[in-house]
This record gives C-alpha cells, structure tokens and sequence, in this order.
C-alpha cells in the first residue's frame, strides 16, 4: 500500500467515518435496563434504610428506659441524679430530631428513585408506538405519591418517633423542674405537645427541601 493511500486511511479514521458502526454496537435497551434496576434498588435501600434508623432510634429509647428503671435509687434521688435524668431525656429528644432529619432525607430518596423510574417508563412510552405501553403501566409519574404523604408507611414511622421525642423531651422539662425547685408536672402536659408540634414542622420543611 502507498505512503498516500495509508495516509488517506488515517485521515478517514481521524474524520469519524466509522463512529455509526461503533454507536451501532450501543444497546438502548440494556443501557435503559441497567439504569432502571439502580433506581429501583436504591428506592428499595431507602425503605430499608428508614426501618432500620428507626428501630435503631427505638433500641435506644429502651435501652435508657430500661437502665433508667433498673436503678435503685429513684425512691431518694439526688439533685445530680435528677439532673442526669433531665439531661438524659433531653438527649433522647435531641437523638428523636437527628432521626426525623434522617427519615426525611431518606423518603426524599426514595422518591427521586420512584421519579427516575418512571422517567424511563414515560421514554418508552413515547417511543415505542407500536405498543400500548401506557395501558401495561399503573404506576406513571402523575400517580406518584407525594413526599409528604400522610397516609404512608413512612410518616407513621415519623410520628412514632415524633412522639417518643416529645414524650422524652416532656420528662426531661418534669425532671429539670424538679431539680430547680419543685416538680411541676403540668410543664410536661405544656412541653411535650409543643415540642411534637416542633418536630413535625421541621420534618415537613426539610423535606420540601431535599
């Protein structure tokens, strides 16, 4: 072969004469498949996620319980004593908000996974008109439940955690008054319904915003 024929060559490979061949060795439909199943399985880590944050929270909130009621000296406690109480309690509600912020980012998740899949049913729905694709789908992205679903599994998690804080952060407000003077029961009555209403107001504004 010439030096001018081998140069030509060269020139029509630098060109991209052949890039149709090699586009053609693209599969849409695996490309399309594989993105999908990563969706689906990161919406399905984001509810396993939640369940275990949540147990997780619930383990903790027992287990301080329960070393809480295993002391043996609540019958004549101290003043360092109920100050640990109240401090303890109020780390539990504190614990209770952490994992509310948590459960938000996560349902947050799991619905920009359920968005993105069904981002690629409305893509083949589109374009492939020779099947009714629009019959076969239930799920399509305008019935997609909202974040902020009320009804949902996820928010009942919410408001168990929800009311664990608030009864956590109530006692702590009874131990605390305790140790300043003389308990007042009816500051937990006060407390606990405020800091409830508190940790929901902030669970819905994070979650509007991731």
């Amino acid at each position: 072969m010439s030096k001018q024929k081998m140069k030509e060559n060269a020139q029509e490979n630098r060109s991209g004469t052949t890039a149709p061949a090699e586009m053609d060795t693209l599969n849409m439909d695996t490309i399309l498949s594989a993105e999908y199943n990563y969706a689906a399985q990161t919406a399905f880590q984001a509810n396993e996620d939640r369940a275990r944050v949540t147990s997780f929270y619930l383990v903790t909130v027992g287990s301080f319980l329960a070393a809480i009621l295993s002391t043996q000296f609540i019958t004549s406690p101290s003043v360092l004593i109920l100050g640990s109480f109240s401090l303890l309690f109020l780390i539990i509600s504190i614990m209770g908000l952490l994992t509310l912020l948590q459960l938000a980012r996560l349902r947050a998740a799991w619905h920009e996974s359920i968005l993105a899949m069904n981002q690629i049913k409305e893509f083949y729905v589109r374009h492939t008109l020779n099947y009714p694709l629009d019959q076969a789908f239930r799920w399509r992205t305008s019935s997609v439940p909202k974040k902020e679903k009320t009804n949902s599994i996820s928010f009942l998690l919410v408001l168990e955690v929800t009311l664990l804080g608030a009864l956590s952060f109530a006692v702590g407000i009874v131990f605390l008054t305790d140790v300043l003077g003389t308990i007042q029961p009816w500051s937990g009555l006060v407390a606990g319904p405020l800091f409830l209403a508190i940790q929901l107001i902030i669970y819905f504004r994070y979650l509007q915003k991731v």
